[in-house]
């Protein structure tokens, strides 16, 4: 049984112009000891699936179909109670904004503690303290810095201070929403290392979201890329990256610079749609370089590439 399956998830949120469909129809599934990333443009339902897998939607988003399934359990249909015995147990979340996850006026330590006791009350505060001691010792943090205030942590250490809290009660699954947000690249660097330490020594799943294709590259195993809430193309890193076939995945790629410089940058020209309404066609035909008369009319079907490659575009092999 995989560690993690989503069957047609499709989400909205209620907006006074109506439902706008922020993810529609999501397939994918992840192993335990695997990673999986996200990658898309701002407002293409990356975190909304995030956030949904976490049941934290805010009050105006519902899952209006599918499932997730987490080890054969469906989180859709799980009750709220439920959930909050599920959330950092079995799944847990890094969160981009680490300053802003972290509470400004408790104590570091006090703040990894309580995830602990909250979830197995049988445990002491002095050997929850053990464990956040451990905790500081697998993300490389000095034991010496448990009792400071997270303003006097710098960005890196604020962020290995999430990594190890959401590490507090040995979950199953990682969600990490673009950890490296704000840093610096050689911090950057340390953090992204430092993930792919922690989940070859737990056998951590692990779902990436980023809008830098080039992270995921590094970072993940396979590779699903979203735009305008759908999934529009997944399959390897390999797959993705030296065979793109979608013009979405292709265009993501042209648009990112490289370390020489010798590559001409091609911005993609246009906005997404609008997710309020019905959307007839494909969602990219409007920014498509070599869109057919028939996009507008009939929505794309998946085309098979490989058995684990697969494109949502009824004229990939033309591009």
């Amino acid at each position: 049984m995989a560690l993690l399956t989503v069957k047609d998830l499709s989400i909205g949120y209620q907006t006074p112009r109506g439902l706008l469909k922020a993810v529609e129809k999501v397939n994918f599934s992840l192993e335990a000891g695997q990673s999986l990333g996200l990658v898309g443009e701002s407002g293409c339902g990356k975190t909304t699936i995030g956030m949904a897998l976490m049941g934290l939607l805010p009050e105006n988003g519902r899952v209006s179909g599918g499932s997730i399934l987490l080890e054969g359990r469906d989180l859709v249909t799980t009750p709220e109670d439920e959930m909050r015995k599920i959330r950092w147990s079995q799944v847990a979340m890094i969160f981009q904004a680490a300053m802003n996850a972290l509470n400004p006026v408790q104590r570091v330590c006090d703040q990894m503690a309580e995830a602990i006791l909250v979830h197995r009350p049988e445990v002491g505060r002095r050997e929850a303290m053990e464990r956040v001691a451990e905790l500081f010792d697998l993300v490389d943090l000095d034991r010496a810095r448990m009792r400071d205030y997270p303003h006097q942590y710098s960005g890196g250490m604020k962020q290995r201070a999430i990594i190890a809290m959401a590490l507090a009660n040995q979950p199953r699954l990682i969600i990490a929403d673009e950890p490296t947000t704000a840093l610096d690249v050689v911090v950057q660097d340390q953090i992204l290392e430092e993930i792919k330490r922690l989940q070859g020594k737990l056998n951590l799943g692990i779902i990436f979201i980023s809008h830098d294709i080039s992270i995921v590259e590094q970072m993940c195993h396979f590779i699903g890329v979203m735009y305008a809430g759908q999934l529009v193309e997944s399959g390897t890193a390999r797959e993705v990256f030296e065979r793109p076939m979608h013009p979405y995945t292709q265009a993501l790629i042209d648009s990112f610079p490289t370390l020489t410089g010798d590559k001409r940058l091609n911005p993609i020209p246009g906005e997404p749609p609008d997710l309020v309404g019905e959307i007839p066609g494909c969602r990219f035909c409007d920014r498509c370089p070599k869109p057919e008369s028939s996009c507008r009319l009939e929505p794309p079907a998946w085309q098979e590439i490989t058995p684990t490659h697969h494109v949502l575009c009824d004229h990939c092999e033309d591009y």
